[in-house]
């Protein structure tokens, strides 16, 4: 088992030492020169394409550190900013990925990962190999091969008594690869040095989520009230008044038939209504075609029901968990139903995909613009549970209600940003780190 082990470890090294070399030499030299492009503008459409490769390279290392190492590497990328007006994306984009620290993490990583990187990862590798011929060595040399100035080791090989020797330097060798465990981690150990982010960046990311956290409570305390107020003023309100009919239909069905056949018709129409109401409450919790169906045809079931046309594109590989399938969904009906009511728009659309991890939804319209996602902290706050995801004014202007729904995206550690000029359109995207439960699977 040991030696099983020990052997896997020395393959892996291999791979992982042509992966070290050749990955991070390529990366950090492609990084360098879109850096200077930057002087010449071209470096602001490269260099976030760059930076993309060099996260996705350090992630895959990450994964194999917690994989065959069992070391936990965070990333600590900050999440991309709300989109500013006024200023081109690729430029913002750009602007966020070089005052991210992380960026520059990585790239003093690069260099350090194409050379002390490459060693440790060649490391048990070599030590193998250096024990098997310190074995092999002594039985060539011993049938006569004799090349000139070989040493192995510090032992020469025209010392009889040192080539004695080669085979105790070649099972030390082989004693340290295969009785030294942590061997294999020493590559990982040296990228979470550079990799990992300070304790002041770690302590604002816990901030942040026990943030989010306390949004979740809120907004399910929020939401659990806003049932019990449905259901007490609605459908509890309209069954205690079927009931009080039904025992006046008792007392009148044989003194007064006419009259208690009026009743009855009355009971059946609150019932419908009561049946009507359970139904939108229900809808309102989670809609039945969102847990059997999925989102994107939720989302399109839900474009039906709006009063201006709504394109739905894109379709998703698979299910997601269903508190994200919820928040996106929720998210869009939102955003389409504030479009419907305040944006005069006379068209919407929404885009739906999956790659890399993160759902990716895409809600805009044609209508008249100018919705400016207002600063943390600012008038209206966080909108807070109930509210809708864009209170618009006349002619546009702060929506507080984007800023809720911003906090309640980030809960999921979801990101929000806005495009909306003035004149329009609008679009507002939603990004949500997530991960496939169930591949797509065709219905009957």
């Amino acid at each position: 088992m040991r030696v099983r082990r020990t052997l896997v470890a020395g393959a892996r090294g291999l791979g992982l030492a042509a992966v070290s070399l050749a990955g991070s030499a390529l990366l950090f030299s492609l990084t360098l020169v879109s850096l200077a492009l930057l002087l010449l503008g071209v470096g602001w459409l490269t260099t976030p394409l760059v930076v993309q490769w060099t996260r996705r390279f350090a992630d895959q290392r990450r994964v194999w550190a917690q994989d065959w190492a069992g070391i936990r590497v965070p990333s600590g990328y900050r999440p991309p900013p709300a989109r500013q007006p006024g200023l081109p994306g690729v430029v913002q984009r750009c602007q966020h990925v070089l005052s991210d620290p992380t960026t520059w993490r990585e790239l003093l990583w690069l260099p350090v990962d194409m050379t002390a990187g490459f060693f440790t990862a060649l490391l048990p590798a070599l030590l193998i190999a250096f024990g098997v011929e310190g074995f092999v060595a002594p039985a060539v040399l011993w049938n006569g091969v004799r090349p000139d100035g070989f040493t192995y080791g510090f032992l020469s090989a025209s010392d009889a008594t040192q080539v004695a020797l080669m085979p105790v330097l070649g099972a030390a060798a082989l004693a340290v690869a295969l009785f030294s465990p942590k061997l294999p981690a020493l590559h990982f150990r040296l990228a979470a040095v550079f990799l990992t982010p300070p304790k002041a960046e770690l302590a604002a990311r816990v901030e942040r989520l026990t943030e989010t956290r306390h949004d979740a409570v809120d907004a399910s305390a929020a939401e659990l009230r806003r049932i019990e107020r449905d259901l007490h003023d609605g459908a509890q309100a309209r069954l205690v008044a079927m009931g009080m009919d039904l025992g006046t239909i008792e007392a009148l069905i044989e003194r007064d038939p006419a009259q208690a056949k009026e009743l009855v018709a009355r009971a059946r129409t609150s019932s419908a209504q009561a049946l009507t109401e359970l139904r939108d409450l229900v809808r309102g919790i989670h809609p039945p075609v969102l847990a059997e169906r999925g989102l994107d045809d939720a989302v399109r079931a839900l474009a039906l029901r709006m009063p201006l046309p709504v394109e739905v594109t894109g379709r998703l590989p698979g299910r997601l968990e269903a508190p994200v399938e919820s928040a996106a969904y929720f998210s869009v009906s939102e955003l389409l139903t504030n479009t419907a009511k305040h944006a005069d728009a006379e068209r919407a659309w929404v885009d739906l995909e999956y790659a890399d991890g993160r759902l990716r939804v895409s809600v805009g319209d044609d209508g008249r613009g100018g919705v400016v996602l207002p600063p943390e902290g600012g008038a209206g706050g966080a909108g807070g549970p109930g509210r809708t995801a864009m209170e618009l004014p006349a002619q546009g202007g702060t929506h507080s209600g984007l800023r809720g729904l911003e906090r309640r995206l980030g809960t999921f550690d979801g990101i929000l940003a806005v495009s909306s000029p003035a004149g329009g359109p609008t679009l507002v995207t939603l990004e949500i780190p997530c991960a496939l439960c169930s591949p797509k699977t065709s219905s009957s």
